[in-house]
């Protein structure tokens, strides 16, 4: 969190090799008397100084290898946040964004997940005016939000200025989102998520929940009855909640068990899935005090999402039907185990 702002990744590992290198090298001095091959050792220090040495020197040419063999496309964005590692890539119209490696979206089919994550429960929200949308730094889900006019306020809490401010300014992102940050019904908090909800009294008549994959602990938490027990006190009597749930077909176990904490939380949930060809198939959760039912009507100019097709998306085959799973908590994050043992699955 300190060093990799500054320095990057590669850069702070070689600083703690030189200084574990520096050790063995002064434990020589320090030590000479009682060891038996003193000067091998001395000599293989200082030849491990002078490699992480010069590993430092050519940090970013060792970066920009190893980017060049994990991304297929041209790199044309990478920094070291104090929270993740962001990279922009382009192949002709076609842009893409990863954190830790991890695609978020393909400016060729992100309207699918972005509209399916929206309309199905801000649609159905009578009279909304009021929406706050968790993590989704990126500004997508909020060109969606802003397509009803009778909105007045939208909230995005994300932990990473860097990431708001990226999107807020770079020319060929603004594009994609519509330039949904500079709006000024829009307001951008750089904050936890968990402590914000937490302090927060505010009301909200749909709540969109869109962090990433539930990879570790720290963001399992996010996933947990405790949080969303959190995130319902901000629901108005009619609002809902949708959350990212990740893929009903290839993590089938993790997108059962994230239904079963909202229902464990005291929600009445919803679940559905889309088809994202960058993806493939991809689900989220409704969630919420109320009953759901179908919306009437949607924004005009939608690409994907019509009413003519919604009741498709909330079908599920055999293959991505429910499955019973333990509600994920806190104290025991079955999720996160869950999601590992499901993604190691599909990879053998």
């Amino acid at each position: 969190m300190l060093l990799v702002p500054k320095l990057g990744l590669v850069r702070s590992a070689m600083l703690f090799g030189i200084i574990n290198a520096a050790v063995a090298l002064w434990a020589t001095q320090l030590f000479g008397a009682k060891l038996g091959a003193r000067r091998l050792l001395r000599g293989v220090s200082v030849v491990v100084l002078a490699l992480l040495m010069g590993g430092m020197l050519e940090a970013r040419r060792i970066s920009a290898f190893a980017e060049d063999n994990i991304y297929a496309d041209e790199i044309i964005f990478s920094r070291d946040t104090r929270y993740q590692h962001i990279v922009l890539t382009r192949f002709k119209d076609d842009l893409r964004l990863f954190l830790n490696s991890h695609l978020q979206f393909s400016s060729r089919d992100e309207y699918r997940y972005h509209e399916s994550l929206v309309h199905p429960g801000l649609a159905a929200v009578p009279a909304p005016r009021s929406v706050l949308v968790l993590g989704g730094g990126d500004g997508l889900a909020l060109r969606e939000i802003l397509k009803y006019p009778q909105i007045e306020s939208a909230t995005l809490v994300d932990l990473d200025p860097d990431m708001t401010r990226l999107f807020s300014t770079n020319p060929m992102l603004t594009a994609l989102n519509q330039r949904s940050f500079l709006s000024p019904k829009v307001h951008v908090i750089n904050a936890d998520a968990f402590p914000w909800i937490d302090a927060n009294a505010e009301t909200f008549d749909f709540i969109v929940v869109d962090f990433p994959d539930p990879t570790n602990y720290a963001l399992g938490k996010l996933y947990t009855t405790a949080f969303y027990r959190a995130v319902a006190r901000h629901l108005s009597a009619q609002g809902l909640l949708v959350v990212q749930s990740t893929s009903p077909m290839f993590a089938r176990d993790s997108f059962w068990c994230i239904d079963a904490t909202l229902r464990q939380a005291g929600l009445k949930t919803k679940p559905y899935h889309v088809y994202v060809p960058s993806f493939g198939e991809w689900g989220f959760v409704l969630a919420g005090l109320r009953d759901y039912a179908m919306p009437k009507s949607l924004p005009a100019g939608l690409r994907f999402v019509s009413l003519a097709t919604l009741p498709a998306l909330f079908q599920f085959p055999p293959d991505m039907a429910p499955l019973q799973m333990p509600a994920n908590t806190l104290n025991d994050q079955v999720l996160v185990r869950a999601y590992d043992k499901d993604w190691k699955d599909i990879s053998h």
